[in-house]
């Protein structure tokens, strides 16, 4: 209670407190605020955050608007954002700064990337779970340094070095290093990356990692060198900025990080990993780079090593796990990326690839001899792990990656379709043997040879190549056998897999489209709209391939013969009907663009709308007057409102009503009006009278009304008839869910908006990479 009220009072009557006769009470409760911030209570330390984090924020930026007054000139690359001459107010602070700074630094929480941590037993493991709220906390602090670094930051790096110092090199009888103060202390200077000037940046960061890597040679145990390790690669990969200036410390750093994957102690290897990760993503150019005093690029002594200084990826990686490959593969992909010279990368690639292109061949040679080498289960699982190799590599080399999917495409194929042979007949005779361990390690490699392709062709810019080289065989093998299995074995990602050869290939892969549905569509229905339960992931995936066919290639939806048109329709309906929001919202999807897609085609769209136009504004009108659905109440109304535009326009020019059984009806327009009158009439006739609905009739048809206009005239409407009363529509989950969304997205402009303005406050992965 002491700390709300003093929070309160200082963020409530601040410029008062201010005030000459006032200045000194409020120096003296901030003093009082900064020993509160002592205790040993995460509630009470949180609250005291905020305040600091607003005080810093607000000197930061009236010190910045001192700075620009007093001294113009210079004001504008207000990169260090530190005056030479504080203002008289900075001065005030200046003393309990020194102190925020100390408290901050000393109780720093825990950043997300840092995976070795300590337990309450003082064992030192691997975290499994992130805690959120640390998450939150970390986030405040951080950016409650930045301020604070940015307002002095000499002060900021002598109380980080002093305390580095004690650790490294504890005085006589003084206390000695520990994990916590190390740690704490390490996850400080890695939050304040990007808020010095570059050369102050360097003097300090040079100090540091010197002082931790020799830290880390004479501390004994396995658990505090652990401890060091993690601490060593939070910082490097907090500084990139750092590393991408100084070519020799940043092959310090990446050797040592090959040192820790060699490390089995918890958590150690996956971080290396993961730091390994991020400095390829950002300093990826200086790996290719043919650097001074070396004999050849980084990736070259690490490919086709040993060097003398850089260990070959065999040995590098030969103590990580699985997982712990795929991502140093697709570190070292990014590095393969930034090589401009294409005949120079596809022989890297090849190098990349020399280990697991080998096991993969000796398999290959061994099943074409033994074929059935290829169902043992040791077997299934090798196959999986390389394709994994190359799912990743993919994913970070993009468009090179070609070269080495050539090399694995067509026996990778031919093992698909073996498995899925051996799976097909399993299942023919047995349904339950879909949960065999055989048939589940056959279809993890099927999955994997889907996914590979999927993100070959998504990070793919070479179109042509793919439409000409992947396309063919994958739909010669993959298609059919698709269509013919066990509805329990078909592979969602088939689908997906076909929507991301859509979305890249376009119109080059229309003339496909027709074939691809002719596979997937009515075995995929059958199985989707049998109940609204079974085969999500098919469900989701098959939205999506017609949504990227609506976007991409409209035109052949009218390639295909009428009656599987009329069934693309129909699931389109049973779409937007479905009570799960993200299948009902696909559907609206679909359908609001195929009705503007229609507009650019005039004689197409006549034919549509004659056959469609009365099922459509049924179904339309159903889902609106369905509170279940009210989530999709603005794409409703768009979908609406284009219909009834269409026909007010004249659309369709042929009569969709019998002239005998409507006498004097003479158009469409008057004769849709009648439909939608008694049709409502039908359904609402007890809640709402004939003039009521008579005038909503009219009123849909007004070409005045804007999309605003008529939404508000459909949620009058829905008023009305009493599916909302005006309460429950300003309360509806639909007003709420808006009113987040636009909170949420204002929030976030805010934080962008901020993150730009005061250098070091955005996060490091987030910041636009300056190539060097």
């Amino acid at each position: 209670r002491l700390t709300l009220f003093l929070t309160t009072i200082f963020k409530t009557h601040l410029p008062i407190l201010e005030t000459q006769e006032l200045a000194t009470g409020l120096i003296q409760g901030l003093q009082y605020l900064a020993q509160i911030s002592k205790v040993e209570d995460d509630e009470i330390f949180k609250i005291c955050v905020e305040y600091w984090h607003d005080l810093a924020d607000d000197l930061y930026h009236k010190e910045h608007h001192h700075m620009m007054q007093a001294r113009p000139a210079i004001a504008a690359p207000f990169a260090s954002a530190v005056p030479q001459i504080p203002s008289a107010r900075l001065q005030t602070y200046s003393p309990i700064l020194v102190q925020v700074r100390r408290i901050l630094i000393d109780r720093m929480p825990k950043p997300e990337e840092v995976l070795v941590v300590e337990d309450e037993n003082g064992c030192v493991v691997k975290e499994h779970l992130k805690d959120v709220e640390v998450v939150a906390l970390h986030k405040m602090v951080r950016e409650t340094l930045v301020f604070l670094t940015h307002l002095d930051h000499q002060q900021t790096e002598e109380i980080m070095i002093e305390k580095l110092g004690l650790q490294v090199h504890p005085s006589p009888g003084g206390p000695s290093w520990s994990r916590q103060g190390l740690s704490t202390l390490c996850w400080a200077i890695g939050s304040i990356s990007g808020a010095m000037r570059e050369d102050d940046e360097k003097k300090f960061l040079v100090h540091v990692i010197k002082d931790l890597l020799g830290l880390v040679e004479i501390v004994r145990g396995k658990d505090n060198k652990a401890v060091i390790a993690s601490n060593i690669m939070y910082v490097v990969g907090q500084y990139p900025r750092f590393l991408r200036a100084h070519w020799k410390f940043l092959k310090t750093v990446v050797n040592k990080l090959f040192e820790f994957m060699h490390e089995t102690h918890p958590g150690v290897q996956d971080m290396a990993c993961e730091t390994f990760l991020k400095i390829c993503q950002r300093c990826k150019h200086q790996f290719v780079k043919h650097q001074p005093q070396e004999h050849s690029p980084f990736i070259e002594q690490l490919l086709v090593g040993p060097h003398q200084t850089v260990c070959d990826i065999g040995t590098t990686i030969q103590d990580l796990e699985a997982h712990q490959q795929n991502m140093f593969y697709e570190a070292v992909g990014y590095i393969v990326a930034a090589e401009n010279d294409a005949e120079r990368r596809d022989r890297i690639v090849m190098e990349l690839f020399k280990l697991p292109n080998s096991r993969w061949q000796a398999k290959i040679e061994r099943a074409m001899v033994e074929p059935s080498f290829l169902l043992e289960q040791e077997t299934m699982r090798e196959i999986a792990k390389i394709l994994q190799i190359n799912v990743r590599v993919a994913s970070s080399l993009g468009t090179p990656y070609v070269t080495q999917l050539q090399q694995i495409y067509e026996r990778m194929l031919q093992v698909y379709k073996m498995y899925s042979e051996q799976i097909s007949a399993a299942v023919a005779g047995n349904a339950l043997s879909a949960k065999t361990s055989a048939v589940r390690l056959m279809r993890a490699v099927k999955r994997e040879t889907l996914r590979l392709i999927e993100t070959t062709v998504d990070k793919s810019e070479d179109v042509q190549r793919i439409v000409t080289q992947v396309v063919p065989p994958l739909v010669d093998y993959v298609l059919e056998d698709y269509k013919s299995n066990h509805p329990e074995t078909r592979d969602p990602e088939v689908l997906s897999v076909f929507a991301a050869i859509i979305r890249k290939a376009g119109d080059a892969i229309t003339d496909q489209v027709p074939r691809i549905l002719g596979a997937v569509f009515e075995c995929t229905l059958a199985m989707i709209t049998a109940n609204m339960e079974d085969y999500p992931e098919h469900r989701i995936n098959f939205y999506m391939l017609l949504k990227e066919i609506n976007q991409k290639c409209f035109r052949a939806f009218f390639q295909i013969p009428g009656d599987v048109f009329k069934v693309v329709i129909d699931s389109i309906i049973w779409a937007i009907k479905h009570r799960e929001r993200n299948i009902a919202d696909a559907g609206l999807t679909i359908l609001l663009e195929m009705l503007r897609n229609l507009d650019g085609l005039a004689d197409i769209a006549q034919q549509f709308y004659a056959q469609f136009l009365l099922s459509l504004l049924h179904e339309t009108f159903s889902v609106l007057t369905d509170k279940e659905h009210e989530p999709g109440f603005k794409l409703q109304c768009e979908i609406l409102q284009h219909l009834v535009c269409r026909v007010e326009q004249g659309m369709p020019a042929a009569a969709i009503f019998n002239a005998a059984e409507h006498p004097g009806v003479t158009d469409n327009r008057q004769f849709v009006r009648a439909h939608l009158f008694k049709m409502l009439s039908d359904g609402f006739s007890e809640r709402m009278t004939g003039t009521q609905l008579q005038d909503f009739v009219a009123a849909l048809f007004d070409p005045s009304k804007d999309k605003t206009a008529f939404q508000t005239l459909m949620r009058d409407f829905l008023v009305s008839l009493r599916e909302y009363n005006c309460d429950q529509w300003t309360q509806s989950s639909l007003s709420l869910q808006l009113e987040a969304q636009n909170k949420e997205a204002s929030r976030k402009e805010e934080e962008a908006a901020k993150w730009q303005s005061v250098p070091g406050l955005m996060p490091v992965m987030q910041r636009e990479e300056v190539y060097m």
